[in-house]
């Protein structure tokens, strides 16, 4: 069972995605908040899997709740911000800050769920395409962090930015799913990425893959 907690200072859209996600057998909302400042409180009591997050509020909007939260929470969960325009600088800006995925608030109920899955699996990349748009309007240049990548992590690192799952990755370069998940985490701890988004953002700012 994956346990979300909905945040968003709209209250029809907390009852509707609600509505949603109840709907699904393996996944359970364990609470709202309408502001980021409320997030990690509740995710310290709550401890849900995934942070459905509306990128603008009035007050602590998504970006900040993000950061801080991913700063001060020893296991924190992932984050998958929600916003009403994919090609914005906010969800470019979420990305930096340690989000996990972005969802479309006029996406559909089936996109909603899989996009929750997604996320809380974290064996592949939620909206390559998009994510390659908003690397090549936003992201800055700068240098790869960590040790040098051999050769095999490098392919690896591509082909998660294409958006590849890891069984995927396996099939391309002939390896089992086992290996590739290793050579996944290898990557990230030598980025010092807390998940292949975050490894993915990275690469595009430094230039190791181009959003064309």
């Amino acid at each position: 069972m994956t346990r979300v907690l909905v945040v968003d200072d709209e209250e029809l859209i907390r009852v509707g995605l609600r509505a949603i996600i109840a709907a699904q057998p393996d996944l359970d909302v364990v609470g709202e908040a309408s502001d980021g400042a409320e997030v990690t409180p509740l995710v310290a009591k709550l401890r849900p899997d995934v942070v459905l997050m509306d990128v603008r509020m009035p007050d602590i909007d998504g970006i900040q709740a993000t950061r801080h939260l991913l700063a001060t929470s020893a296991s924190p969960p992932k984050v998958l911000v929600v916003t009403t325009f994919e090609n914005d600088e906010y969800v470019y800006d979420a990305l930096r800050a340690g989000a996990s995925g972005f969802l479309l608030k006029r996406a559909r109920p089936a996109e909603v769920v899989d996009a929750i899955r997604v996320v809380a699996r974290g064996e592949s990349l939620l909206f390559p395409a998009a994510i390659r748009r908003l690397a090549g309007a936003y992201g800055a240049r700068r240098r790869l962090p960590g040790p040098a990548l051999t050769e095999r992590e490098a392919e690896v690192l591509r082909l998660v930015a294409a958006g590849h799952s890891n069984a995927e990755i396996a099939a391309d370069l002939v390896l089992g799913v086992e290996t590739v998940k290793t050579h996944v985490g290898n990557v990230l701890a030598k980025l010092g990425a807390r998940d292949r988004t975050q490894a993915v953002v990275l690469a595009y700012e430094s230039g190791f893959v181009t959003p064309g």
